[in-house]
């Protein structure tokens, strides 16, 4: 899958480009599987922060270069960091790839999966919203494997997404779930051909980009909200306490719907 036009590199490993309201960031060490390095989180905490302070951006894509998404941390990077006495692995604001711990984002990201999601790979994957996968790619949480555990919310993350007894095979046997197993369990939202990835990906975020911004805003926080309220009484008393909920409801953005609706037109949302 090749990037948008108009990238910018970062020298960390980053490359970084904007179509209209949709912002591209790629992944781009394809000679180690793009393995992030401590730069590589700071640079994508960076792009993070442009992409939740810029109202015109409403929608991100990450995805990667080369033949795997990503394999996690850079191992060989760690170990020449601990031989020069260093201490752990210090993360940018936003946790694990910059985006793991951004929990007041309420615009999607969409993880465009070419190949192996490995370890924090399959943890950056998950912190997204919706997940494209290519037919070949492959998901795992091998650390225990390698007597570590994973930190970038993944466990977590399983535990919401599959339940509790799926994760626990997935997380405690290492295993890797193929694309079509990750799909049946309801980890990924679509699995297309290789060469299918870019369209597939593209077409799902126009999707969304025919809704209004407001709303998308919104319905987003309110399923996330959804996950951390302890039944659904309290998540509906709580829906209109959503901020995101709040603007929306003090914008047109419902009466602009109505109206193209009725006069059979495209809507002219506004970014407010």
């Amino acid at each position: 899958m090749s990037a948008a036009s108009g990238g910018q590199a970062d020298d960390a490993g980053i490359e970084v480009s904007i179509d209209g309201p949709v912002l591209t960031v790629t992944l781009s060490r394809p000679d180690r599987l793009n393995a992030l390095t401590p730069e590589m989180h700071f640079a994508l905490n960076r792009a993070f922060d442009r992409f939740d302070v810029d109202d015109r951006l409403r929608i991100a894509i990450l995805m990667a270069h080369g033949r795997a998404f990503c394999v996690g941390s850079d191992l060989k990077a760690a170990a020449e960091r601990r031989s020069r006495g260093e201490g752990a692995l210090v993360l940018p604001a936003g946790g694990y790839g910059g985006i793991a711990v951004r929990f007041g984002r309420t615009k999607p990201v969409i993880a465009a999966v070419n190949g192996d999601a490995i370890g924090g790979g399959f943890e950056l994957a998950l912190a997204c919203d919706l997940i494209v996968a290519a037919e070949n790619a492959r998901f795992a949480l091998p650390e225990p494997r390698f007597g570590m555990v994973a930190i970038g919310g993944g466990p977590h993350r399983l535990v919401r997404a599959v339940g509790a007894k799926r994760a626990m095979d997935i997380a405690l046997t290492a295993r890797f779930l193929s694309a079509a197993e990750a799909f049946e369990m309801g980890i990924v939202n679509r699995v297309v051909g290789a060469g299918a990835l870019d369209a597939a990906v593209r077409e799902l975020s126009a999707s969304v980009l025919r809704c209004g911004p407001g709303a998308t805003a919104a319905t987003l926080q309110i399923v996330k909200d959804t996950l951390d309220f302890p039944s659904l009484q309290d998540a509906l008393a709580r829906q209109e306490d959503a901020q995101s909920f709040t603007r929306w409801r003090a914008s047109d953005e419902g009466r602009e719907g109505a109206s193209a609706f009725t006069q059979k037109r495209k809507p002219a949302w506004t970014i407010s």
